[in-house]
């Protein structure tokens, strides 16, 4: 094997400047003044195998200087350059042995992105020089052992130096941040890009980027809306894969990350030279105005870096065997996230990398919480999954970062990563079996209610331990990943022929119904009833105990045809249509949408901070929380052991187990929410004395027009007519 070959065709410049020995902290490229008082950069790189790191600066040419850095702190290679200034382009080649069957993967004609860098410049497009390993090797069994000697530095984005946000940390982590409690949150997921791209009230120039979402017009669709907080799909710095890129796709979703610090490029309006940092940050700024919270949706279980068959990209090239987890045979990467390899968190500079970042987002970012994608292979120690691992640990007691929203995705695909309920303290959890239960129960899948009751009330079952409260679970129906709201009630099977992967891709376990016709149909009778179940979803979603979200679009019937893995589509299959607002069915929708928020906002009652009792609160009160059958009788055992497809919920104003801050209690008003989901109507008695006198009726999705409340009264203890597949909800009279 010959030795590797390093230049590139542009003009490479060995050390033409003084490189001072520096500070290994922080790590990263940090600007300030220099020992002499001229500014510079002192540049930090955790590599803890490698025999020696050389730092490459890129000027606007595109012309390269080397410049080695010689001084070695526990692991530490670092150095500060006088005159590097902000805006300058950057990367690394770090030297080593190149022993794949023991998981040495160095190679120094490779460059690399720095794990810190706050900002990427270029895009990747996986020419077949950014591989460390001869890609077309003709034996695939040792593809990945044959070194590839090509310089990739033409072909891979470049590292930014960037100026800290002055003033930004102690601004955010106080006053300006809108802090609002789980139990009242309202989640908006949404897609930068997606959400911005067809706005007919945002220019042209702006949409797709952080400034789009930043637009007046945006934000008052959020505002109207009545959302509290904003979950982005993930912004940090991704890679598209090549095999998108071979069929003429891009990763739209972006669970591919690269870059831990860096805002994706892509999405800023103003400039990848560092601008997009303060696009960012300018966004945030906007939406706390607004009161809306920003979270962000987090990629730390792997990288885009993929198997030993992927490109060399950056921490491959640092130490691979101290960033990734691999198996007996070190060639080979442990996988437990689906994406070709796992972050080995367990590593201490690992574990640091993931706080760094996180920490960093908060204070000088300015962002309110985190989700975790596949959050279970965080807490992975050596290989199972672990509550008390490291990484929770560490969370747990970060004076930063447990004081934000923390979202866990709680399962992963290796052996026992499904830990939906077991996350400890601090966290909430996507709760799937809400979303199961849900679909199953409006497409008359579940013959009992049993399971309903408690995903409507909390999921106690789940979350009622270790001090944990309802919040704990984010209830949600739909999510990016699988059917919009709409195609859960239009399609029965997936439609993903434009992946290019001959609908091989995706679940195909949906538990959708499509009415009786597969997709779109002029039928007025199917979409009635598809619009119907959709006030049904919409109601339960947000009537339920716990946090909901709701998937942007969603609200206006947005559809992607049928596409339950829409990850590579970024086009009009994923972006939002809101030209659906000026039609009225769907408007309809939207305007029941901000009824049900502003209803949930106006009533504690509707968002416990604490999980239900089944007892009065108070002497002589009623039970916080009591259940009906449609008899107007209180279910008995046998009544949830039972086929039935009607359930009655009664949450009581006079009893909410929990006290204001001055420890006084809360009262409101009294509610009873029926749900019914046969395809025939029912009697439901409304029941007596000691609940109600009379029950004034506020909703019923039985209604196609939703833009006011029915306000019809009823007598306690009177049957009413409840219509098929449809949601009531009475405000509860003097009883």
């Amino acid at each position: 094997m010959p030795e590797p070959r390093t230049e590139s065709a542009a003009e490479v410049r060995h050390a033409p400047r003084p490189v001072w020995p520096g500070s290994a902290q922080p790590l990263g490229a940090r600007f300030h003044t220099g020992p002499d008082g001229r500014p510079g950069t002192n540049f930090a790189l955790w590599a803890g195998g490698a025999e020696s790191v050389e730092l490459c600066l890129y000027d606007a040419e595109g012309r390269e200087e080397r410049l080695e850095l010689t001084e070695l702190t526990h692991e530490i290679w670092h150095g500060f350059v006088p005159g590097v200034l902000p805006g300058t382009r950057y990367g690394f080649r770090v030297d080593g042995r190149w022993d794949p069957w023991t998981g040495a993967r160095w190679n120094p004609a490779k460059l690399l992105l720095d794990p810190y860098a706050r900002a990427v410049d270029g895009d990747f497009t996986l020419p077949p020089e950014v591989y460390g390993h001869v890609r077309d090797w003709p034996e695939n069994d040792i593809a990945d052992t044959v070194r590839d000697n090509r310089d990739s530095a033409p072909f891979v984005p470049k590292g930014v130096v960037v100026e800290d946000g002055v003033g930004w940390p102690d601004e955010w982590m106080n006053d300006l941040r809108p802090k609002t409690p789980w139990a009242d949150s309202v989640i908006y997921e949404l897609h930068v890009r997606g959400f911005t791209m067809r706005h007919p009230g945002i220019p042209p120039e702006l949409r797709g980027t952080y400034a789009g979402l930043a637009h007046p017009a945006a934000i008052e669709h959020l505002t109207r809306l009545g959302v509290t907080a904003v979950e982005l799909l993930p912004v940090h710095q991704f890679a598209h894969e090549d095999h998108l890129l071979r069929r003429g796709l891009r990763n739209y979703w972006g669970y591919n990350s690269v870059g831990y610090f860096a805002p994706h490029a892509s999405y800023a309006a103003s400039g990848t030279r560092g601008q997009q940092v303060n696009e960012f940050r300018g966004m945030v700024r906007a939406l706390h105005a607004a009161g809306i919270e920003v979270i962000l949706d987090v990629v730390y279980n792997h990288t885009a870096e993929g198997s030993e068959f992927g490109p060399t990209l950056s921490l491959r090239g640092i130490d691979n065997r101290g960033y990734y987890r691999l198996q007996d045979d070190a060639r080979r990467y442990a996988d437990y996230t689906g994406c070709g390899n796992t972050l080995h968190v367990v590593q201490p500079h690992v574990l640091r990398l993931i706080t760094d970042s996180l920490r960093y987002w908060v204070t000088e970012m300015g962002v309110d919480g985190f989700r975790f994608d596949l959050a279970a292979a965080l807490a992975r120690s050596m290989h199972d999954v672990d509550m008390l691992s490291p990484f929770l640990a560490v969370i747990a007691q970060d004076p930063v970062l447990r004081r934000v929203k923390l979202i866990a995705e709680p399962w992963d695909v290796g052996s026992g990563g499904y830990q939906v309920g077991a996350f400890p303290p601090l966290w909430t959890e996507w709760n799937d079996r809400y979303r199961d239960t849900v679909r199953d129960f409006w497409r008359g899948a579940r013959a009992d209610v049993r399971d309903l009751g408690y995903r409507l009330s909390g999921s106690s079952d789940l979350y009622a331990w270790g001090g944990r409260r309802p919040y704990a679970s984010v209830n949600f129906i739909t999510a990016h990943d699988g059917f919009t709201l709409r195609d859960l009630v239009s399609y029965e099977q997936k439609h993903n022929a434009a992946n290019g992967e001959d609908n091989r891709d995706g679940t195909n376990d949906n538990r959708s119904w499509n009415c009786g016709h597969e997709g779109e149909t002029d039928d007025p009778s199917v979409s009635e009833l598809r619009r119907r179940q959709l006030r049904n979803l919409l109601s339960t979603l947000l009537l339920s105990t716990g946090v909901p979200m709701l998937v942007a679009g969603d609200e206006m019937g947005r559809t992607q045809g049928g596409n339950n893995n829409a990850y590579c589509q970024d086009n009009e299959i994923s972006w939002i249509d809101w030209s659906l607002l000026d039609q009225p069915e769907w408007r309809s929708l939207h305007d029941l949408a901000v009824r049900l928020i502003a209803l949930r906002r106006d009533h504690p009652v509707l968002r416990s901070r604490a999980f239900f009792s089944g007892r009065a609160q108070t002497d002589g009160g009623l039970r916080d929380l009591a259940w009906f059958n449609a008899a107007g009788d209180e279910m008995t055992d046998g009544d949830w052991y039972s086929p039935s497809a009607t359930l009655g919920m009664y949450l009581s104003g006079f009893d909410i187990p929990q006290r204001d801050a001055l420890g006084q209690e809360i009262i409101d008003e009294s509610f009873l929410v029926v749900l019914h989901a046969s395809h025939l109507p029912a009697n439901f008695t409304l029941p007596g004395l000691p609940w109600a006198e009379e029950y004034e009726l506020v909703l019923d999705t039985a209604l196609e027009d939703q833009s006011a409340p029915p306000g019809t009264r009823h007598a306690a203890d009177t049957p009413v007519t409840v219509g098929p597949r449809s949601v009531q909800v009475y405000r509860v009279g003097p009883g």
